[in-house]
């Protein structure tokens, strides 16, 4: 396994993550878990991404529940979760969902329970919030880093102006700003990676952790015959995923890709 630094931190995370968004839970079982999360450990992973939203907190509820059983050593793992669209689903109250102080540190309050940990890792704004000053949530990290309950923080699908900004308030306060950002990027969606983050990049030297590589598998191929049984794109509520990416042009594309020599750039 090879291993990167964060961005300009000093962690080193594996270069393959292990997430659990769909699968955890709404797929698998503990037992399938536990073996998943072994191999991915015993083969070099350490980090383990998860998030309070993920089949509504039951998805940090499995990944702890495996944690515990495997008594690895907590120095050797990262694990990570997500704060801002709540757990409770459409029983969601104000106060717990957004950006807000309330939110972000009860939901790690929450979220340590769940996974049966100390602290976290990597905590991230899961989404920006236009109803929080941005100064709220740079300052309600920095508190939680502070008190030792998350080692580094940092965004999910912000826009570039948004992390910059936040880099701004916290050298402002002389506190500790994002540590990395987590887009989308694959073959389909390149555009934020490629171009917008340039400069974020460059100047602020913010690390990246992905997600959806495979563009929810379609870029496996296995959809390009049928929709598996099982697979996520044939779930019950997540047929917006499969409008997303099943339509005959992406189909086309994945079917071009495939055709390419296997030494894509």
């Amino acid at each position: 396994m090879q291993y990167r630094r964060l961005g300009k931190s000093g962690l080193k995370l594996s270069l393959l993550s292990f997430g659990s968004w769909v699968s955890f839970h709404k797929q698998i079982d503990d037992k399938k878990a536990t073996e998943l999360m072994g191999l991915a450990y015993d083969h070099g992973v350490n980090f383990f991404d998860n998030a309070e939203i993920y089949a509504l907190g039951e998805s940090e509820r499995m990944m702890g529940r495996v944690i515990k059983k495997m008594k690895w050593e907590r120095s050797s793992y990262c694990v990570s979760s997500k704060v801002y669209f709540g757990w409770r689903g459409e029983q969601n109250k104000p106060n717990q969902t957004g950006l807000s102080r309330k939110h972000i540190i009860e939901g790690c309050h929450e979220a340590m329970q769940r996974l049966q940990v100390d602290y976290l890792d990597l905590y991230f704004c899961h989404r920006p919030d236009k109803e929080t000053p941005i100064e709220e949530t740079v300052l309600a990290m920095n508190t939680l880093i502070q008190q030792g309950k998350i080692l580094y923080w940092g965004t999910s699908e912000w826009s570039a102006a948004e992390i910059m900004e936040a880099q701004r308030v916290a050298s402002e306060y002389r506190i500790i700003g994002p540590t990395m950002e987590q887009p989308q990027y694959n073959l389909f969606e390149r555009e934020k990676m490629e171009n917008e983050y340039l400069t974020v990049f460059r100047d602020a030297r913010i690390g990246t952790t992905i997600w959806s590589p495979l563009g929810s598998g379609l870029l496996s191929g296995k959809y390009l015959e049928k929709v598996p049984k099982g697979s996520r794109l044939g779930m019950k509520g997540f047929e917006w995923l499969n409008e997303r990416w099943l339509n005959p042009t992406n189909l086309a594309r994945v079917k071009n890709y495939r055709s390419l020599p296997q030494k894509w750039t």
